[in-house]
């Protein structure tokens, strides 16, 4: 058996996929500030500090990327060339380093385009704009590109007599950084239909069942860690969370009326949903049934109806009476559980903001149907989730 020193040796880890996950994680602050920064301040332009943060992110991973393509590429006599990607027959490189590329690009296009948006049209009414969908298709294929690029070096290591040094536990680690930084991303674009006053709707479970399941479960298939799903979805909320913690700490005032809360320092994002204990279930699940080493292995079917159900029964369990906190109690309102939190162009007196609306509350029937439909939705997404893994695992280039 090899030493760690010599499995050390073996497992390179190149610089260009440490610069990768932290243009991710550079990307992902920046939006989350940029997000805060028009719930307290509104104005903004091309160069306001969170859009030069997500640029920077877009830059370093578009220029580590085409750097390592073109060292490929135009180094015939490369070692890594033989399992390099070709692109149109003349640029060779790993797939990551070229989803990265792509998404770079993307994302530096979107932003002249985003400025003339605005000139042209005034300021946004909705999140996915046309330069804002261009921006998110770039910033998710860039996160794509650095989950892929740390993918590639992981399955290569998959005999466990390789995973005993201290680079392939960095590897793991790092895969599950980028899978939270991305799951931090798609979050975002559907926060609208997962706040905290929707957590007694059928609409929440529905959105959640689709979106979520397809991704932990794909993330917890391909990883090497001993807790994967309950990893990441720690992540996630970290990184959606910490921002928030510090950021609220700091001044800000509205540059755009009309102000109808006068609010003087930053408005914090939402507090997430609690996935990491549904993705601790669906953790015990699948070292249970997903490992022919321990218990029985079910069929994919099997397994998806048995992860999809867990995980929105247990998301139910967990969330509906977390929402009525969050949304009714004066416990919540501080800077820990982030309920105070409200835009300076909304009226500080609404009388729902510290109740429930009328219309996100259902029967006990209508709900029962709208959760039936959603269970239905979360088995499928979960099933995608099983066979999306599944590639994940063979990826090696």
């Amino acid at each position: 058996m090899p030493s760690a020193s010599s499995s050390d040796q073996k497992l390179n880890i190149p610089i260009y996929i440490y610069a990768v996950v932290f243009a991710s994680f550079c990307v992902i602050m920046g939006l989350l500030w940029d997000i805060m920064w028009h719930m307290s301040i509104g104005r903004d332009g091309l160069f306001a500090p969170p859009h030069m943060v997500i640029y920077v992110g877009g830059l370093v991973a578009g220029l580590f990327s085409a750097y390592q393509i073109l060292n490929l590429t135009l180094n015939k006599n490369h070692p890594g060339r033989a399992n390099a990607v070709p692109f149109w027959g003349v640029f060779y490189g790993p797939l990551g380093a070229m989803f990265c590329v792509w998404g770079a690009l993307a994302m530096l296009t979107s932003a002249p385009f985003d400025d003339w948006w605005h000139n042209t049209y005034g300021l946004d009414v909705q999140i996915l704009t046309p330069p804002h969908t261009i921006l998110a298709v770039g910033i998710m294929t860039l996160q794509f590109g650095a989950i892929i690029g740390v993918l590639a070096m992981q399955n290569q290591y998959r005999n466990p007599v390789d995973l005993i040094s201290t680079a392939s536990t960095r590897l793991k680690w790092l895969f599950a950084i980028a899978a939270g930084l991305l799951l931090t991303m798609l979050f975002s674009l559907f926060s609208e239909t997962m706040e905290r006053g929707d957590t007694h709707s059928t609409t929440y479970y529905a959105t959640a069942a689709i979106a979520l399941p397809f991704y932990l479960v794909a993330m917890g298939r391909a990883s090497l860690l001993r807790w994967p799903i309950t990893s990441i979805s720690g992540l996630f909320m970290l990184f959606l969370l910490v921002p928030s913690w510090v950021i609220q700490h700091f001044p800000a005032v509205p540059r755009l009326g009309p102000v109808l809360n006068p609010i003087t320092h930053y408005q914090p994002f939402v507090f997430p949903p609690l996935l990491v204990i549904p993705g601790f279930v669906m953790d015990l699940i699948l070292h249970r049934f997903d490992n022919a080493g321990r218990g029985r292995k079910l069929n994919d079917w099997l397994l998806a109806a048995l992860l999809g159900t867990a995980f929105l029964l247990v998301l139910l369990a967990v969330q509906w009476p977390f929402g009525t906190f969050l949304q009714t109690s004066p416990y919540a309102r501080n800077g820990i559980f982030l309920s105070y939190s409200w835009t300076y162009g909304s009226p500080p007196d609404w009388e729902y903001r510290y109740v429930f609306p009328p219309w996100r509350v259902y029967s006990p029937a209508d709900f029962a149907i709208g959760f039936g439909k959603a269970l239905l939705y979360a088995i499928l997404s979960a099933r995608v989730g099983l066979f999306w893994g599944n590639w994940m695992k063979r990826v090696a280039r």
